[in-house]
């Protein structure tokens, strides 16, 4: 890369090739280390951060010797100015340290520098929210939705792409990236590739092997070079993308009433996974093969929506709200 110093690319080489950071991370580290090194260099130079000029910085100036004279009071108040002036929330905020900390390890790792000055900085602290899911009856309802919309010419692609997301939990990325040489020839498992590159194998229920069934049947003809092996293909007759993917599960989930919760394909990943652990009574470690996540908390945030759920169901009962009646200080009726 032409526009970004040497010690960056250097950077960036080596977690998408040692560490097979996946190419949305990778542009994530980009985008936020450019940020905080153009907001240095303003800083040394006396450029307003809210000047036009800021955006347009060059910062293939930055080398070792810049990275040894910035001090942990600029790495704060980098941080001032994601809050005050872009209006970071606290998530944005840890992931840019996230990224500030991993570049600083990375040059003190390969012995560049002797200290990562950012290593001790607290993370701003925040609250994860329950995910959102779909209940049963809202599922079925964008099924039949999309089922029963017979004027559409990809009927049979996105039902399909949405029984896949609501029974397996995949990703957006996943689903994007099958391909027909992951299914077997029974379409009873399939191969997909997760977070970092790791592949895990994904068992398909009647519902799903019904519904691919049926889009291979209509699945186009025409497809261009090198798209022949992609399961999910476009109008072109090239293998769908991410964003087409993202407009017609909204497109869908208006349809059938629910775009007003502003759901998405990550929400209905959420959704296979509270219905599997919650009416399928999946237990939580195999949940987490499912899914494909690497650590076992990340699946117990399943296991606190049941919480939630019996703390409604506790609310419901009837008797819920029948309190003791407190007796009359002044009711002396009972006196002998």
């Amino acid at each position: 890369m032409d526009n970004i110093p040497e010690i960056l690319n250097k950077y960036i080489f080596y977690k998408r090739t040692v560490q097979n950071r996946s190419e949305k991370t990778v542009e994530q580290y980009l985008i936020d280390l450019t940020l905080f090194f153009r907001f240095l260099i303003a800083k040394r130079d006396g450029i307003s951060t809210k000047d036009e000029a800021f955006s347009k910085i060059d910062i293939r100036c930055v080398d070792l010797h810049f990275m040894e004279q910035v001090r942990l009071e600029d790495i704060y108040e980098f941080f001032n100015y994601i809050a005050t002036e872009r209006d970071n929330h606290a998530r944005a905020r840890a992931r840019k340290l996230s990224s500030i900390r991993s570049f600083y390890k990375y040059l003190v790792q390969h012995g560049m520098l002797e200290e990562n000055i950012a290593a001790n900085i607290d993370s701003p602290s925040f609250r994860s929210g329950l995910p959102k899911y779909l209940t049963v009856d809202e599922s079925l309802s964008l099924l039949d939705t999309v089922r029963l919309d017979k004027d559409s010419k990809n009927r049979e692609r996105d039902y399909a792409i949405l029984t896949l997301f609501l029974n397996c939990g995949l990703r957006l990325s996943e689903l994007v990236g099958i391909n027909l040489s992951n299914m077997d020839e029974e379409l009873r498992s399939m191969r997909v590739i997760g977070k970092g590159s790791k592949e895990r194998i994904v068992y398909l229920n009647d519902a799903c092997r019904e519904a691919i069934a049926d889009y291979l049947k209509v699945r186009p003809k025409e497809i261009k070079p090198g798209e022949r092996d992609a399961l999910f293909l476009s109008s072109r007759g090239q293998r769908i993308s991410h964003k087409t993917v993202q407009w017609l599960v909204k497109k869908h989930l208006s349809s059938s009433g629910l775009g007003y919760k502003q759901y998405s394909t990550h929400k209905l990943r959420h959704t296979a996974a509270t219905l599997m652990y919650q009416s399928g009574k999946v237990d939580v470690r195999v949940l987490k093969d499912i899914l494909g996540h690497e650590q076992l908390n990340t699946t117990q945030i399943y296991t606190h929506i049941s919480d939630e759920s019996m703390e409604k169901a506790m609310d419901a009962n009837p008797l819920a709200k029948v309190k003791r009646k407190k007796s009359n200080p002044d009711d002396t009726s009972g006196e002998a």
